[in-house]
């Protein structure tokens, strides 16, 4: 039998996990996947990234994210950047037009959770205002090399 915390563990999970998925789709995303979007936000986050870094960070394998990428560059959402110092190595970033792109993403995502959170009644919608640095502090916990007492995940 479940605890009440391995039970309120397992249901949040599941809610965060039916939100992202029902905010993934989106009109100015196009025709690219879910995986494609996840690799230019990444590569704008973290960008300039080397490949092998961007496959960790995206959670792919390194040949996945190389049948991906030129994908992403034809569409000129991606640029390819060499190393200066080590020419084997090559880097990705996301291009003026990836980063639009993914604006439009974003507004269209907080858009649509913005219309159901008006739908909630005012009580709700405070809590869950409550709620937010809660969450906050947990994804940050949840980041790899996080231990118990650290301010900040640990770098790897």
């Amino acid at each position: 039998m479940e605890s009440g915390d391995d039970l309120n563990a397992a249901l949040l999970r599941i809610a965060v996990n039916r939100v992202s998925r029902r905010l993934r789709p989106t009109a100015a995303a196009g025709t690219l996947t879910t995986t494609e979007v996840d690799i230019l936000v990444a590569a704008e986050r973290q960008g300039p990234i080397r490949l092998s870094d961007l496959a960790n960070f995206a959670g792919l394998n390194p040949t996945m994210l190389s049948r991906l990428i030129p994908k992403l560059e034809a569409a000129g959402l991606l640029r390819r950047i060499r190393d200066e110092v080590d020419k084997r190595v090559c880097r990705v970033t996301a291009t003026p037009k990836g980063s639009r792109l993914l604006d439009r993403i974003r507004s269209e995502r907080n858009d649509a959770l913005s219309r159901r959170l008006r739908d909630l009644d005012a009580s709700d919608r405070a809590t869950l205002a409550l709620a937010l640095p809660i969450l906050e502090d947990l994804a940050e916990r949840l980041r790899p090399g996080w231990t118990a007492g650290d301010e900040r995940p640990q770098a790897r």
